[in-house]
């Protein structure tokens, strides 16, 4: 398997000015625990993740060292933590220059990576553009495909299936996140999507696919406040027009 087959593929990201109380508000609103962040070009220059706000200030978690300690470390890491510690803005805290994969990578390549520099998110590159994310949460989705074949998976579902998802395909209010499972024609939705007219249209939408017997919503609805274009600093989303992640019918 490549990493594009197991990749997330709508990506919410964030701007590196934009203040960092914004960037935790699009995580949990979007259940998401990791941000890639890009500049104004959709270059990328960082990923902001959960690890980066264990040591801070607000909850008296920040480094504390007595002189010596100090001495020893030198005043540039101490400097170093100090604005990651503290810091407002999304480019003092992210980690820069994440490790990334290309979309051709072999699982068994990212999965290595992934173990050896213990990490949980790894951005997905097509030259300098990113264009999805793999999390350790996509491992066990991608397992659970194998196992759901095994289990009754039908050819007729996996139709049904990506007929679906040309159906969502490029949406402006298609779910980030998006997980679709088939069984016996009935299809479960996974994934975040906004409230109102949006939560209504994926449902609509799925209803017309031919052979869909029925829909069972299990989306997250997303609180609401400003798009992420505004609120966020000028964190985007990308959407692809290919398939996401998964061929499991119940996702871990």
């Amino acid at each position: 398997m490549r990493a594009q087959q197991i990749m997330s593929r709508r990506v919410v990201t964030v701007r590196p000015e934009a203040p960092i109380a914004d960037a935790i508000k699009s995580m949990l609103a979007h259940h998401i625990s990791g941000l890639p962040v890009v500049d104004s070009s959709g270059k990328l220059v960082g990923i902001l993740c959960e690890s980066d706000f264990l040591r801070r200030a607000e909850i008296g978690t920040e480094h504390e060292h007595n002189r010596l300690l100090a001495v020893l470390l030198g005043a540039d890491r101490i400097a170093g933590e100090f604005v990651k510690e503290h810091g407002r803005k999304v480019e003092q805290v992210m980690t820069p220059q994440p490790v990334t994969t290309s979309e051709q990578a072999p699982l068994e390549e990212v999965a290595d990576l992934m173990e050896r520099r213990r990490l949980n998110h790894v951005p997905v590159m097509r030259g300098d553009r990113i264009v999805g994310i793999i999390t350790r949460s996509d491992f066990v989705s991608a397992v659970a495909g194998p196992l759901a074949n095994k289990s009754g998976y039908s050819e007729d579902d996996e139709q049904v299936r990506r007929s679906v998802l040309a159906a969502l395909a490029g949406i402006p209010w298609q779910p980030v996140g998006l997980n679709v499972g088939v069984r016996n024609g009935t299809v479960t939705l996974r994934g975040v999507v906004k409230a109102g007219n949006a939560h209504r249209a994926v449902i609509v939408a799925c209803e017309n696919v031919p052979n869909v017997r029925s829909v069972e919503d299990r989306l997250c609805i997303q609180p609401a406040h400003p798009d992420p274009e505004d609120d966020y600093g000028g964190g985007d989303f990308v959407s692809l027009q290919t398939e996401p992640s998964t061929l499991d019918d119940e996702p871990l």
